[in-house]
């Protein structure tokens, strides 16, 4: 496995999209038959009423962010595909997590990703580091995209084949962002809310932390989920989103992990769903807390953490569960670390374990 692959954008959003589906389109067409079938199997529905699911929210993210509707509409196009499809795949994540809410009656609950931050006090060189293993459905293919805006805004970022602007990244104004999926009792995709992916792509777009925040805080949302942001020089804040309440903490001791569970779901006055029966995400946020506890903190070391086997195969490098069927493997797809202050980004195609990092940089190398 190579690299994940880098894709340059400029241009309007229609024109950044058809570049993407273009220069994607193989990988978008793995993603469409692995996320369609999981569509059918998972969300128990014809996939013609997923189809109508997701152009109902398409309608909605045309209302609420012109732009990404449009970047939908160019990846469609550049990459041969119905809109629909692409449609379905920016909202994936309210399709999903809404599974777990309408089917499974809170049994399961998702799982996947550790991230965490550094201030510039607790690292070897004074860079403020952050990254996350985004662990999610294997054979999902990923991409880094360098995009250029017209007003010359640039945005280095992670994000699937077909998903419009990136989940975890930076951009030009020094700000950050990392994920982790949470879920409560109160997530209803039918809310029509901004979309998970839509909302990162706005973050991704803002020049100042109060901005990114305000994308995250100003509305109700339709489902749960967790944003850590941060912006150079040297400010750190997590935020816990959960439809209709937030929790907001900051980098105390210089250090901030989080995995995927709420740190106090009854403060929210939330349910959250099952953590008990699926520990994983406690063992991860633990873990690493433990071992970025040895400061100060190298490049090196933070690798080696994110590496890290402990409680194998529900470990920070999270593997297939062998006694898992085939069609519920999940593993690290991509492992991301951003030096913030020197404008790099490190990422592998796989779990860290076996994947080398490879480094990309905000600008275009001369």
């Amino acid at each position: 496995m190579n690299g994940l692959p880098m894709i340059e954008l400029t241009g309007d959003a229609f024109a950044q999209g058809w570049r993407h589906g273009r220069a994607l389109r193989d990988a978008i067409a793995a993603n469409l038959r692995l996320y369609t079938d999981r569509f059918e199997r998972e969300l128990r529905l014809p996939i013609q009423e997923v189809w109508q699911r997701a152009l109902r929210y398409a309608r909605a993210i045309a209302d609420q962010n012109p732009d990404y509707a449009a970047g939908m509409r160019g990846i469609a196009e550049g990459a041969g595909v119905d809109f629909a499809a692409i449609a379905a795949l920016n909202v994936r994540y309210e399709l999903f997590y809404q599974f777990f809410r309408e089917y499974d009656g809170g049994i399961r609950k998702p799982d996947g990703c550790t991230a965490f931050a550094l201030l510039p006090s607790e690292t070897s060189d004074g860079h403020l580091l952050l990254g996350e293993n985004w662990d999610w459905i294997c054979g999902v293919r990923g991409a880094i995209l360098r995009t250029v805006e017209p007003d010359g805004h640039r945005r280095l970022v992670f994000t699937e084949a077909g998903i419009f602007g990136g989940k975890i990244g930076f951009n030009s104004a020094g700000l950050a962002l990392l994920i982790n999926g949470l879920s409560s009792t109160d997530d209803d995709w039918s809310r029509l809310r901004r979309p998970f992916h839509v909302r990162c792509y706005e973050i991704l777009s803002a020049r100042t932390l109060r901005a990114a925040q305000a994308v995250i805080a100003s509305e109700e949302r339709a489902g749960s989920a967790n944003f850590l942001l941060a912006q150079t020089p040297d400010q750190v804040i997590n935020i816990e989103a959960a439809p209709m309440a937030l929790a907001i903490s900051s980098c105390a001791g210089g250090c901030l992990v989080h995995a995927n569970h709420f740190t106090d779901p009854a403060a929210l006055g939330i349910v959250e769903r099952q953590i008990e029966r699926c520990p994983h995400s406690n063992w991860r946020e633990a873990r690493l807390r433990e071992l970025l506890a040895v400061r100060p903190q190298s490049l090196a070391q933070v690798q080696s953490a994110l590496r890290d086997h402990v409680n194998y195969p529900y470990s920070i490098c999270f593997h297939i569960d062998p006694t898992d069927p085939p069609e519920e493997h999940y593993e690290t797809v991509a492992s991301i670390i951003i030096d913030l202050t020197a404008g790099i980004l490190y990422a592998t195609n796989g779990p860290p374990c076996t994947y080398p990092y490879l480094q990309y940089t905000l600008e275009a190398v001369q």
